[in-house]
């Protein structure tokens, strides 16, 4: 198996002895098809009579066509656990990484708001949409929140937390994405409370940013988390919490055999 430097070399001497010529001549042709295509999805040319579906089919087009000589995919899922890799990657950030069975989902979830709540008490926001069965083991002393009619900053201020599932997640980066679909909520109630569950299932890591991003849907608001919020822009001091979630809290379901 080839390494990262042995495949940033063995491109280096293609492209040293001229190899890389008929590859830079076919981008330039795709280029000329997409700048062509873009030209015509933008109205110009014989686009500017076309309807709005046909302009936004040849703003696809356009874009399909556009030379992707880049490595696209830096691990591959056949040959390294992928969820390994997520997990650790997002360790990395300081955030806490559970591995649970789905049978075991409801259950963890209940020990986690009650250590949280014994710590900061106060209700814990649910977006709607959240699958019940994920709270069928909750304390009667856990206070839940909906955000209908929506909470103010204020109010979200004042939950001791929030749980979340989420669109997809990155392996190689440790990133959760959220869409802010159905149990996941507006993106406001996972900024403003301090604390962050957020449930991934296996099946929704992808090995990298790429791959994952063709499982999303670009029309809907996204929201990247890596780790918990954090910044060091003062003096290289980290400070958590400055744009979000002080923690986070990651239950990683596994994979149903």
């Amino acid at each position: 198996m080839s390494t990262s430097r042995d495949q940033i070399l063995a491109r280096i001497r293609a492209a040293n002895s001229g190899a890389a010529n008929s590859a830079a001549n076919s981008g330039a042709a795709d280029s000329g098809a997409a700048d062509s295509a873009a030209n015509w999805a933008a109205g110009g040319a014989d686009g500017g009579s076309a309807s709005q579906p046909e302009r936004a089919a040849a703003a696809d087009a356009a874009y399909a066509a556009l030379p992707r000589e880049y490595l696209r995919a830096h691990h591959d899922p056949a040959s390294g656990d992928i969820v390994d890799l997520f997990a650790e990657r997002t360790a990395d950030y300081r955030a806490v990484v559970e591995r649970v069975p789905e049978s075991g989902l409801a259950a963890v979830i209940a020990r986690v708001l009650a250590e949280r709540a014994a710590v900061t008490p106060g209700p814990f926001v649910v977006p709607d949409g959240l699958p019940p069965g994920w709270l069928a083991a909750l304390s009667p002393a856990i206070e839940l929140a909906r955000d209908t009619p929506p909470l103010s900053a204020a109010e979200l201020d004042r939950m001791a937390g929030v749980v979340t599932g989420c669109a997809v997640a990155i392996a190689e980066t440790g990133t959760i994405i959220l869409d802010h679909g159905p149990g996941q909520g507006r993106r406001a109630l996972t900024l403003v409370p301090d604390f962050h569950l957020v449930i991934v299932r296996a099946s929704q890591v992808y090995a990298d940013l790429a791959d994952a991003f063709a499982r999303l849907d670009p029309s809907r608001p996204h929201t990247l988390i890596s780790g918990p919020s954090a910044t060091s822009d003062i003096e290289l001091i980290r400070v958590e919490g400055v744009h979000g979630p002080r923690n986070l809290h990651v239950v990683l379901l596994a994979l149903r055999h």
